[in-house]
């Protein structure tokens, strides 16, 4: 079954925009939002630091992550996506997303500034496209 992350316009602004300008560091946020069947809507994005200020990977403090999962608790949500960019790269999952997304399995989006292309995956036996619908 194909999987589908539904987000506005609007949302994914704030994220591309993010991306932008934290380049040339990778970028990363939380999305907050409710997964039903297969498709998870995002309610909210919750944009976080990435505390290696490196290009080729990132790191959310477990500080901000805990304010994150109390935030969206808090707002009835639940965290059901990672995102993050991929400053001068394709928006696939490089091998070190890959281990990451086996231990948090929810949707990951990826941005490339490169070539400005948003794109998701989830990791279940294999790693798996994730149709994005914008509204």
């Amino acid at each position: 079954m194909q999987k589908t992350i539904i987000i506005t316009q609007d949302q994914k602004q704030i994220l591309v925009e993010h991306a932008k300008k934290t380049a040339p560091a990778e970028s990363c946020a939380l999305l907050f939002g409710h997964e039903e069947s297969g498709t998870s809507t995002v309610k909210e994005v919750f944009l976080t630091q990435n505390t290696e200020d490196s290009p080729v990977n990132f790191t959310i403090s477990n500080e901000e992550l805990l304010s994150g999962y109390k935030e969206a608790e808090k707002k009835g949500l639940e965290v059901i996506g990672i995102f993050h960019s991929h400053p001068h790269s394709e928006a696939i999952p490089s091998s070190t997303d890959k281990k990451f997304m086996m231990i948090n399995p929810v949707v990951w989006m990826i941005f490339s500034n490169k070539e400005d292309q948003l794109n998701a995956f989830v990791s279940e036996s294999e790693i798996i496209p994730v149709m994005i619908k914008t509204t």
